[in-house]
């Protein structure tokens, strides 16, 4: 009887944490309806694009296609005139690790100005990201770009937050060769939910205001 017992006691904690996990996947995808785009002519022109940060390299030393690919994007998105200005967030977390600069020198390479360009140094992950382009760089609209995954997610903390985002989806890597990076998305989606609903996480680092150099023109 107690076997028996203790059998539906586990069955029902397992339904519920699939559950929970099944509705902050769905709760995260809904929240980037209609605000994604794919194609560079059809996404309505913003005056700031937020490069979400990654690293350039993976860990046996292959250039990254996710760094790649957003790179690509932004650099396309730049040159179509659908964004005046770049502001590229990532972790800086030592000299030898710099997303920013990383970010930087890559869109440089593609034919981006670099006075177009900004680095955000303290973009340790996408919460992060996403508050401090608004309560740090003063802005309250803009275009996210990175995949589509990391878009919705990124987009439901800017909804979050009272910030008019839209976003641009990069080019994805095939599944089969980025299970780890899905798996990782899924858990930050039920991570993400705690943050903004539970914990009501804020960045690690705010500091003072930072005016970027926009002057409406390229």
């Amino acid at each position: 009887m107690f076997r028996c017992l203790a059998r539906l006691v586990m069955l029902a904690l397992l339904l519920l944490v699939a559950g929970v996990f099944l509705l902050c996947q769905f709760f995260v995808k809904n929240a980037g309806a209609g605000r994604i785009y794919s194609n560079v002519s059809a996404i309505p022109a913003r005056t700031v694009g937020l490069v979400l940060g990654t690293s350039e390299h993976l860990g046996d030393g292959r250039g990254n296609p996710y760094f790649q690919n957003r790179i690509e994007a932004a650099a396309q998105l730049f040159k179509a005139g659908k964004v005046k200005f770049l502001l590229v967030s990532g972790d800086n977390r030592t000299a030898n690790y710099d997303e920013p600069e990383s970010m930087r020198k890559a869109l440089i390479a593609k034919g981006v100005p670099s006075r177009f360009i900004a680095p955000d140094d303290a973009g340790l992950r996408t919460l992060d990201s996403i508050v401090r382009a608004k309560e740090v760089f003063s802005l309250d609209k803009f275009t996210i770009i990175s995949q589509r995954d990391h878009d919705e997610r990124a987009l439901l903390i800017a909804q979050h937050y009272g910030v008019d985002a839209i976003a641009f989806a990069a080019g994805d890597v095939s599944f089969r060769y980025a299970i780890r990076s899905h798996i990782h998305e899924w858990l930050a989606r039920v991570k993400v939910i705690m943050d903004l609903y539970i914990l009501h996480a804020s960045p690690r680092h705010m500091g003072q205001k930072i005016a970027l150099p926009i002057d409406g023109s390229h």
